[in-house]
């Protein structure tokens, strides 16, 4: 049976929503689920915005049967080649084997490299192009690296209409909730927009800012991403979320503490810290155990805070295995202009604090690493006060600074 529901004018959404999988793109945890939206525009011609993942293939073709009502589909706008979204195209090309693609040049490369037959189907299109299908006239905006190079956006000029591929998306299915003001965003959609901008995005900021000056020469009423809701209300809001996190500029003045702990003498040094941080009225603290947090997590409240403290013990010699792995994400996530606290453990020979700290100051940029730093052996003990009560002062003074 279908499951669709009125965007607006002439415009349906036709996509499906998957809670069965549990790692996107077989990696991020998505505990909500995810939708992967897909629209269908009922013009004198009919348009079809994007296909969907193999697995809510089935609810999409019901979906997209029901709306086109004995209708034959003219044109496939296919905005992101990726395999979340362009996976089903052949099934489509099946059942209505006269519809025209419209697509990016790269995108037509990658059709190709998937083994999809579109040859004579194909209408190839460019910055600045545009196509009128009735009473509806779509603008065509290139968006390369947002996140694949292949990559635009599709406006339609007529009612105000963003189909924004993979920006402004989230995990999280939609379960009936379409629209933004129909959920609490703030509340239940935040951290899991963050979580996913951050690690599938996060990289391309520079791209992002490209596409967002881009974005305000437009007229744009609502916001159709391929995940996630329609932004039908306060775009105001997700495009500061989109400057802030494409800038990497911290969302919040706040500390986040990340340890890596092998038998809890690292951990406990975390949570002093976390508890003299709180006494000294900084409330805004979070703590992860890097060991059993997602990187993704990670990464996402990396790109929330302005201050980032390393705990880490020493291992064979090195920074502890996750942690590393932590931070190697981070810089391949282009993460810059944090301050970061260093706490360092060893029972024998304690380097892990001045390895963190060539990483950072080597390997990322524009990090700034507080000149306290906690050097323990085996435990933190009194004679470690000074030294603590020293990092505690430093990320106060560096907050003061940043309010």
């Amino acid at each position: 049976m279908h499951c669709v529901r009125n965007v607006c004018d002439d415009l349906y959404w036709i996509g499906g929503n998957d809670h069965r999988l549990a790692l996107f793109e077989n990696i991020h945890p998505i505990p909500r689920g995810v939708s992967y939206n897909s629209y269908l525009l009922m013009d004198e011609k009919t348009v079809l915005f994007d296909t969907v993942d193999w697995d809510v293939c089935r609810q999409f073709l019901e979906n997209m049967e029901y709306v086109l009502n004995g209708r034959t589909l003219d044109y496939m706008i296919i905005n992101h080649m990726e395999p979340d979204h362009g996976a089903s195209i052949e099934e489509v090309l099946l059942r209505y084997p006269d519809v025209k693609i419209i697509s990016t040049e790269k995108s037509f490369l990658l059709m190709h490299q998937f083994g999809f037959d579109v040859d004579g189907r194909m209408i190839e299109v460019k910055e600045g192009d545009t196509m009128n299908f009735g009473k509806h006239t779509i603008a065509f905006v290139e968006a390369p690296m947002v996140h694949w190079p292949e990559a635009m956006v599709s406006f339609d000029t007529t009612n105000g209409v963003l189909f924004s591929a993979d920006a402004f998306g989230s995990f999280g299915a939609l379960d009936g909730k379409l629209f933004n003001d129909e959920v609490n965003f703030d509340r239940d959609w935040l951290d899991d927009a963050r979580r996913y901008y951050t690690n599938i995005v996060g990289k391309y900021g520079p791209h992002v800012q490209h596409l967002l000056k881009k974005a305000a020469t437009l007229d744009i009423k609502m916001i159709c991403p391929l995940h996630g809701p329609v932004w039908r209300t306060d775009l105001g809001y997700i495009l500061d979320k989109y400057h802030k996190w494409s800038t990497y500029e911290p969302e919040e003045q706040g500390v986040m503490i990340a340890y890596a702990s092998m038998y809890g003498n690292t951990e406990s040094a975390a949570q002093v810290l976390a508890a003299k941080l709180v006494e000294k009225g900084v409330h805004n603290v979070v703590v992860h155990d890097v060991s059993n947090t997602h990187v993704s997590q990670l990464i996402a409240d990396t790109f929330k805070y302005s201050h980032i403290v390393l705990a880490s013990v020493t291992y064979n010699l090195g920074i502890y295995p996750v942690m590393h792995d932590y931070l190697l994400h981070a810089k391949a996530l282009n993460v810059q202009k944090r301050i970061v606290g260093l706490i360092e453990n060893g029972s024998w020979a304690p380097k892990s604090g001045s390895l963190m700290k060539a990483f950072l100051d080597d390997e990322m940029k524009q990090m700034s690493v507080l000149n306290s730093e906690v050097s323990m052996v085996s435990a933190l003990r009194d004679t470690n006060e000074n030294e603590m009560d020293g990092l505690v002062e430093g990320i106060l003074d560096s907050l003061k600074k940043n309010n």
